[in-house]
């Protein structure tokens, strides 16, 4: 089956922790779970409740939110406190759905200018060429 894993561009620093968020609400969103905590192949139950995997290397962002380990976990599960709705929804699931960088305005002109090519969707239809 095709399509099942998806990648994007995000802007770490901003972004992250939110997709983080994002991805390990998707089985209570689907109503598959009550609780991220009890969908078996969530990163939920590491990050939040120090469950040890060799499958999980924590992210230098998620290592940042405390020093000490209990501390970090208790940060983590509070960026669950509320859903994510919204824009940042929206623009989530946009990047996802169709492969576009997750991001702020500044970093697209960043990323566009060392790769060349559009990391924005561009508009729809035909467009006229300029002559001359």
């Amino acid at each position: 089956m095709g399509g099942r894993f998806k990648s994007y561009l995000l802007q770490e620093e901003t972004y992250l922790m939110q997709v983080y968020r994002y991805i390990e609400m998707n089985p209570v969103r689907a109503l598959m779970v009550d609780e991220p905590a009890d969908y078996f192949w969530s990163s939920y139950q590491c990050n939040a409740l120090g469950k040890k995997s060799d499958l999980l290397t924590p992210h230098s962002i998620y290592t940042r939110l405390d020093i000490n380990e209990q501390a970090r976990q208790s940060a983590y599960r509070g960026l669950f406190s509320h859903q994510i709705e919204g824009k940042l929804l929206e623009d989530i699931r946009q990047a996802t759905n169709k492969g576009l960088a997750l991001r702020n305005d500044s970093f697209f002109a960043d990323i566009e200018s060392l790769t060349g090519r559009r990391v924005i969707e561009g508009k729809r239809g035909w467009r006229k060429k300029k002559n001359g």
